[in-house]
């Protein structure tokens, strides 16, 4: 079984013997090693009307496990499906320069939260300024710190409404159907932005040995000049067709982990080959393969920070004013308010399975009752 859960039982014990690592990276690599395994325990069904029995080992609920995000994605989205406007919506995306990259290693959180920060404000002030839109916008930011070889690429997708709210409250601004503000304008904006925060945070920022030289502070600006120098990525991708087409799009990007397991194709001779799309060449999917140690090295380094919050909400949409404002804003739409009914576990995996879960599959009849409860030593007999 080629798995990020094979990789971690087979090479993890001896990568944890040579490498010090710190206790949330130790955590991820048990949680993935033991998940859906007797280790964590599980459960016991069995038909009420054939009496045919199933055994189901416990989820580890880590959120860099592959295994289990499908069930916190459809959550989110059911959640999300109130907040929509029946408008366009854009797909702008913030990337800051890899010669940031061993500095973001060794200060995730600060710098994560930076670029959260650089790109909220940039967004939000720009759409505030009439000769762009002049109105109260909102969006869904979600950091992604990986790349498709698994190397570090720290980046914030933004889904937002094409419009936003007057200020007095009292009116919808639509957007032009491009987007509404430059993307050049927006790169120069978020590349000041971060610098000056960056800037700011310089004597809370640990260096290591690696980049030890930047502790000196006429090294740091140097850094800093060059990156203003420097041209960077910001994009807006094409509106969406629909409402209901952002929701299946944002389903693709909220509870992603750095690899699917899809994408690992073979687990031999100390090596892992995995299939990646070069984006430069074409957008080709092409094979890479690495040794067991790097594989792990790569994938740890998008393990966040002990409750880093990844998907976050600015503006009109902020957790504070989202229910009240959002509302108004369907209203001045004309959009019939439709409240959501609730669904059950059980519901949101028949939704994602195609099927009933709770219908034993043998006879397709009886119901499954569970029957024993936290188990360990619940593995089938060998």
């Amino acid at each position: 079984m080629s798995e990020i859960q094979a990789v971690f039982q087979t090479y993890g014990p001896a990568y944890r013997t040579e490498h010090a690592l710190p206790p949330h990276h130790q955590k991820t690599m048990n949680d993935i090693k033991n998940c859906r395994t007797a280790t964590l325990g599980g459960h016991i069904d069995q038909c009420d009307h054939c009496g045919h029995m199933d055994i189901s080992y416990n989820s580890c609920r880590n959120r860099h496990c592959p295994k289990c995000q499908n069930l916190k994605r459809e959550e989110w989205l059911l959640n999300r499906e109130r907040d929509l406007l029946d408008v366009g919506y854009f797909h702008v995306v913030f990337t800051i320069p890899s010669a940031l990259n061993p500095l973001v290693r060794l200060n995730q959180k600060t710098l994560y939260d930076i670029l959260f920060q650089a790109a909220s404000e940039t967004l939000l002030e720009l759409a505030a300024a009439s000769k762009y839109l002049g109105a109260q916008i909102g969006f869904i930011s979600l950091l992604h710190t990986w790349g498709q070889n698994l190397m570090e690429h720290p980046h914030i997708h933004c889904i937002l409404p094409g419009g936003g709210l007057s200020f007095d409250g009292l009116k919808w601004v639509s957007s032009r159907k491009k987007f509404f503000i430059p993307v050049k304008v927006l790169a120069r904006k978020f590349r000041g932005k971060f610098l000056a925060f960056l800037k700011a945070a310089f004597d809370h920022l640990f260096f290591g040995d690696a980049i030890g030289s930047l502790r000196r502070e006429a090294n740091f600006r140097a850094l800093l000049n060059e990156l203003y120098r420097t041209n960077w990525v910001v994009y807006c991708k094409p509106p969406f067709k629909s409402p209901a087409f952002v929701l299946r799009y944002l389903g693709r990007y909220t509870h992603r982990v750095a690899i699917a397991n899809s994408r690992i194709v073979s687990l031999e001779n100390d090596r892992v080959t995995f299939k990646w799309r070069d984006y430069r060449d074409n957008n080709r999917e092409k094979l890479m393969t690495v040794s067991a140690f790097e594989f792990i090295r790569r994938f740890l380094l998008h393990v966040l920070p002990p409750r880093f919050v990844k998907i976050r909400y600015f503006g009109i949409l902020s957790n504070r004013t989202r229910k009240v404002k959002i509302r108004l804003c369907q209203r001045l739409l004309g959009m019939a308010f439709i409240p959501l009914k609730p669904k059950s576990r059980i519901e949101l995996l028949s939704d994602m399975l195609g099927f009933d879960p709770s219908v034993c599959r043998c006879c397709g009849k009886g119901k499954m009752v569970r029957r024993l409860l936290g188990f360990s030593d619940l593995a089938p007999p060998a």
